[in-house]
């Protein structure tokens, strides 16, 4: 059947077959006037044709196309799992809820207190600042009285404190013996890995100077040219609470060596570099470096130390290479070190002749004193008020096989100060330069790392190839240490101590740090015990001094018997070279050689004679000759 083609316009009328040639406009606006209006029409033209073919269904039987009947062959090959992995779930079902409760608005507030009451400007610290402001104000009219009026108050005051003792402690002695008691230990609490394929050495570590709930560490290969292409520079900010991903990541041009907090300003650190410059990071800003040195005025070699100084402005430092320069820095200005020591002994001042820094102290208490260890064994003592660069060179101390690793003054006896090296640990005293008062013995691996206890005067640790952590109580024990705990299996090249003496940070040569928690009885102040270790310290100064003087004596007495040796062989004639002793050696052996040859020819010419004769007369030539 034919149906006829029809064309449907917008405005809905149909146009049959026959009317085509008459309204038929292939797309074009189709315009008519009606009822005084104009009307507008599109129409759209489409062929019967262009519809598609009609769709034919019809009725037809069912027919197999693929029949597959069952082999039995295959079913040999079926092999039975036993037994099945099968799970169950069994935990209650969880809704999640949310509830908007009424939020309360907080604030932080605080107060700015400097320590003692000085003024902004004064650093409590230094000595001189404090001495000076002292004298300014007692200058003042007004001073003597204002001190007549609050000497009242004072006195007061005083009076109730000597009436009683409000500090004083009932149960003293029960606290004591309970941590005498309790032998020594040491747990991990957690551990912190390099996040990095390729693993590095974990070179230093610093406590956050507040909260002490961050470590930053710093990583880096200490191998000579054996670090990969792709090593990765970054160090790492660690919370002790997540140790799975770094708190913050400081990304230095070349990998960090040391790494330390500001002590007045805890968002501040400085570190030094493989490639000798220095950086320092303000962890407000991100892990960018805020300024680093210029290469052409920085260190040559690895900069293995860098300590902060006690200063107003709490931005100058200075660093410790093994180029065997000691430079200072103000981290407001890094272009070029504000002053340069040369690590030469001869006090000539020549870099070709420098010792190689591999450690660095500074105590804030001896602002104008610092100490450095260097690669051939030897701890320089050293002066930087000193006016000349020959003045700061102070004196020596010498007595490692080996690089002095460690070196730490005691902090409460500041003139005692611990050196690692070699294959021991030795204690010194300021007033004796020729040996150490007291020393560890022989190891068998070699000791990498040391620092004393903050809490106990007597108690200091070192750290060992081998991976093992020594904890050392001389009023204990000497000859062995209190406390010997295998952290790793790999070597341990860091250490650093809690403020708080409690917790302690080990660094391997894998970038694991292992922060380990000491038993109480390590970090607990004993009954007198500052009293022995004084009379201690004491005692082994007096009798290095003695055995000093016993040497010097000796010493004294071995150059004038060789002086009277010379003289008296000046006396005699002049001296023999070696060559004329060895000529004059060889002319007697051989004349010796030529008379037995003679007696021996002059005895077989007689005739034969006994034994006892050829003996007797061999005597005689002898004792001739």
């Amino acid at each position: 059947m034919k149906l006829p083609q029809l064309y449907t316009g917008v405005a809905g009328s149909v146009l049959a077959a026959g009317e085509r040639g008459q309204w038929e406009m292939h797309g074009e606006a189709l315009l008519c006037e009606a009822r005084g209006t104009m009307e507008i029409v599109y129409v759209y033209v489409k062929k019967r044709s262009e519809f598609g073919r009609p769709c034919n269904f019809s009725d037809r039987p069912a027919e197999t196309s693929v029949d597959i009947l069952p082999d039995p062959t295959l079913a040999a090959h079926f092999i039975e799992r036993d037994p099945v992995d099968t799970g169950v779930q069994c935990a209650s079902v969880m809704s999640e809820h949310e509830v908007n409760t009424e939020r309360f608005e907080m604030e932080a507030r605080g107060v700015n207190h400097v320590e003692g009451g000085w003024p902004k400007d004064v650093n409590a610290l230094e000595m001189e600042q404090t001495i000076r402001f002292r004298k300014k104000v007692e200058k003042d009219e007004n001073y003597i009285n204002t001190i007549i009026h609050l000497g009242s108050l004072m006195e007061h005051c005083i009076k109730q404190n000597n009436a009683i003792n409000i500090y004083e402690e009932y149960f003293e002695e029960e606290q004591l013996s309970e941590v005498e008691d309790e032998p020594p230990s040491a747990k991990t609490i957690n551990v912190f890995r390099d996040p990095n394929a390729i693993k590095r050495t974990a070179t230093h570590l610093s406590w956050h100077p507040d909260a002490s709930r961050k470590l930053a560490v710093a990583y880096s290969c200490l191998e000579f040219q054996r670090s990969a292409t792709d090593m990765s520079p970054d160090s790492y900010i660690w919370d002790l609470e997540s140790p799975n991903k770094p708190d913050l990541v400081l990304k230095p041009s070349s990998p960090l060596v040391c790494l330390e907090y500001n002590p007045k300003d805890s968002h501040v650190l400085v570190g030094g570099c493989y490639n000798g410059q220095i950086a320092y990071w303000d962890t407000r800003k991100g892990g960018q470096p805020v300024e680093l040195s210029t290469v052409e005025l920085s260190h040559r070699d690895p900069v293995y130390g860098a300590i902060w100084l006690q200063s107003k402005t709490g931005t100058d430092c200075f660093s410790a290479s093994t180029d065997g320069q000691v430079l200072w820095w103000d981290i407001r200005k890094l272009t070029e070190p504000t002053e340069t020591l040369v690590m030469d002994i001869s006090r000539k001042g020549l870099l070709e002749n420098a010792l190689g820094a591999v450690s660095l102290e500074f105590e804030p208490t001896m602002p104008t004193k610092f100490m450095v260890g260097t690669e051939q064994g030897m701890v320089i003592t050293c002066n930087r008020k000193a006016k000349t660069p020959a003045e700061k060179i102070v004196g020596t101390y010498s007595g490692h096989h080996g690089p002095v690793y460690a070196l730490a003054r005691n902090p409460f006896y500041p003139k005692n100060f611990l050196t690692v090296g070699d294959w021991t640990a030795r204690i010194w005293s300021e007033d004796s330069r020729e040996s150490s008062i007291m020393w560890t013995k022989y190891h068998m691996s070699y000791l990498t790392s040391g620092c004393w206890s903050t809490i106990r005067p007597a108690v200091f640790f070192t750290t060992k190839m081998d991976g093992t952590l020594d904890v050392w109580d001389f009023l204990f024990k000497q000859n062995d240490p209190s406390l010997s705990l295998k952290v790793c299996d790999e070597p341990l090249f860091s250490l650093r101590l809690q403020d708080n003496g409690r917790f302690i940070g080990c660094g391997s040569q894998l970038g694991t740090v292992t922060l380990l928690e000491i038993s109480s009885g390590l970090c607990t102040l004993q009954k007198n015990e500052k009293t022995l270790a004084t009379a201690m310290f004491e005692r082994e100064t007096k009798r290095e001094k003695i055995l000093e003087a016993r040497h010097r004596e000796m010493r004294l007495k071995e150059r004038a018997r060789s002086e009277g040796k010379e003289e008296e062989a000046k006396e005699d004639g002049p001296s023999e070279s070696p060559e004329e002793l060895l000529a004059r050696a060889q002319k007697e052996f051989f004349e010796i050689i030529d008379a037995e040859r003679r007696r021996r020819e002059q005895g077989s010419a007689k005739g034969p004679t006994t034994q006892e004769e050829d003996e007797e007369e061999g005597k005689e030539d002898l004792y001739k000759d």
